[in-house]
């Protein structure tokens, strides 16, 4: 291969390097593997353990993913301190006998041998078939889709929204289904590994409960430990089967990094130079096991990942970041408590240039259908169906100021079919937003539908006792449900129909699949009805 070709097919971003490290490290990511011998890979066991999987699709391309690793677990995950060429090539159709482009990457040490490969020069619209090769090895293929032409007519989008899959707690079985349903492609609003320590038993409402399994090791803080954590992950099958099926949009939550962290603070009052090393070194780590673009790469403990997508004149995708800009929980962010914080006039959830750059997105939107895909809950719902109010301080209804910024800005703006995608609660929920969801106006806002968890939680019940009493008092929430499952939405210029999937059990592989309930929005108007 000539130096040419390496540096034309190199994963990494020449604009977002100039903006970042100027031009002088432009150079020393572009050529440092020109006119160096590379490793002749030759495995003693399978490379592609990891898996493979394809993300950001965009009209003329995505990225596809996997990672070398022999050896998950070993510190040099069984690879050596050299880059290795890996070859790919991405085909019209599942045999590939068509080939529509291929190249050769570089799996390099810095980034623990992942590649990410931009591919562009496709066809709008249309579905693509990926595999990777290194040495004699082949790895699985893989499907993705390119978006249509921005602006172009388009009659249904159809995905699924999926995430909280915490290892320990259950088996991963909803992500096997989800594959089976070939979506255009899969939105994970975050919490795609859990950091804490292996446990062999956790607390359950009964008493002491068996983990279904174990993670490994102790509670993460390294590059390695982020990495090995990461392997475990993506060695489950059932999750790769999920990322071979579609392509993903991915955000994260806390657990990436820490539970409940923001911006340079942890749950535990680490120092912000401390913590600021752990957040690099999970950055990168996510980084290296996800299907992003060079415009993500980690810079020191920060990292891009509010960006949009467009489907056609149908969906615009907005996909949102609410650690990173936010600002401290109030109240100490105890369960239960109350204070004068939760109004807190200087409060953010996205940071001002966020939340600039999203209203733009709305107010410019073209789109039938403009989506929110984030991460914590929107409605402000009282968690106390008694005499007092609780609520969830780590939610937007623990920020008031910025929470009727966002939806003041969606109601002064006339943003008409506004759609909030939400995960962290571990509980199917489905409502209608409102300045103040206590005292309702006579129109919603927006809808919001939030997803359970793939396995956080173990296997739930159909309804919490408390949630029942909890939806008594909160008249914007016209939907819950407490068993894991995933959200498949199908969308059209009519309607928006969002089909709850719930499992029966995830303590065993053998669960079942099945709808719960089926909402749907109507075009025009953001009240929800039964399906």
């Amino acid at each position: 291969m000539t130096d040419r070709q390496r540096t034309t097919r190199l994963d990494l971003s020449r604009r977002h390097l100039l903006r970042c490290f100027g031009a002088g490290a432009v150079t020393a990511f572009a050529l440092p593997w020109a006119g160096r011998a590379l490793a002749d890979p030759v495995f003693s066991t399978y490379p592609f353990q990891l898996g493979i999987a394809s993300g950001e699709p965009a009209p003329d391309g995505f990225v596809i993913w996997t990672r070398l690793a022999p050896d998950p677990f070993a510190l040099d995950h069984g690879m050596p301190s050299a880059g290795v060429e890996v070859a790919w090539e991405v085909a019209e159709d599942e045999r590939f006998q068509t080939v529509a482009q291929k190249g050769v990457a570089v799996a390099r040490p810095e980034l623990g041998h992942a590649v990410h490969v931009e591919v562009a020069g496709l066809q709008p619209g249309r579905p693509y078939w990926y595999r990777f090769v290194a040495g004699r090895e082949r790895s699985g293929a893989g499907r993705a889709m390119t978006t249509p032409a921005f602006g172009a007519p388009l009659d249904r989008v159809r995905f699924a929204v999926a995430g909280c899959q915490n290892y320990e707690q259950g088996y991963f079985t909803a992500h096997r289904h989800l594959a089976s349903q070939n979506p255009d492609f899969v939105f994970c609003y975050g919490d795609y590994i859990y950091e804490g320590r292996g446990n062999r038993l956790r607390n359950g409402p009964d008493g002491p409960v068996e983990s279904v399994r174990q993670h490994f090791g102790g509670e993460i803080y390294s590059i390695e430990d982020y990495r090995r954590r990461y392997a475990q992950y993506k060695m489950d099958t059932d999750l790769q089967a999920a990322h071979a099926a579609a392509p993903w949009f991915v955000t994260w939550d806390d657990h990436e990094i820490d539970n409940n962290w923001v911006d340079s603070l942890d749950q535990d009052g680490t120092p912000a130079p401390i913590f600021a090393l752990r957040r690099q070194m999970a950055m990168q780590a996510y980084y290296e096991h996800m299907p992003l673009r060079a415009s993500s790469l980690p810079v020191g403990p920060s990292m891009q990942l509010y960006r949009q997508a467009r489907y056609g004149n149908l969906l615009d995708l907005n996909l949102l970041d609410t650690r990173q800009y936010r600002t401290d929980q109030p109240c100490g962010d105890r369960w239960g408590a109350g204070c004068a914080d939760i109004s807190q006039a200087r409060a953010e959830v996205l940071g001002k240039r966020q939340h600039d750059w999203l209203m733009a997105n709305l107010s410019g939107s073209k789109a039938k259908w403009k989506a929110l895909a984030q991460q914590v809950m929107v409605m402000d719902l009282d968690r106390d169906p008694g005499p007092e109010t609780t609520e969830n301080l780590d939610s937007w209804a623990g920020y008031r100021v910025p929470r009727e910024r966002l939806l003041s800005g969606l109601r002064d703006r006339r943003i008409a079919n506004a759609v909030v995608l939400t995960g962290d609660e571990h509980q199917n929920y489905a409502g209608e937003l409102h300045i103040d969801g206590k005292n309702p106006g006579r129109d919603p806002i927006a809808t919001e539908f939030v997803a359970t968890s793939i396995t956080s939680g173990g296997d739930g019940e159909d309804q919490r006792p408390q949630t029942v009493e909890i939806q008594k008092v909160n008249p914007q929430l016209k939907f819950h449900n407490s068993r894991r499952g995933y959200l498949m939405c199908d969308v059209d210029g009519e309607r928006w129909q969002t089909d709850y999937i719930v499992m029966d059990q995830v303590s065993d592989r053998k669960g079942i699949a099945s709808s719960r309930q089926k909402l749907v929005v109507e075009a025009g108007a953001a009240r929800l009805q039964m399906g």
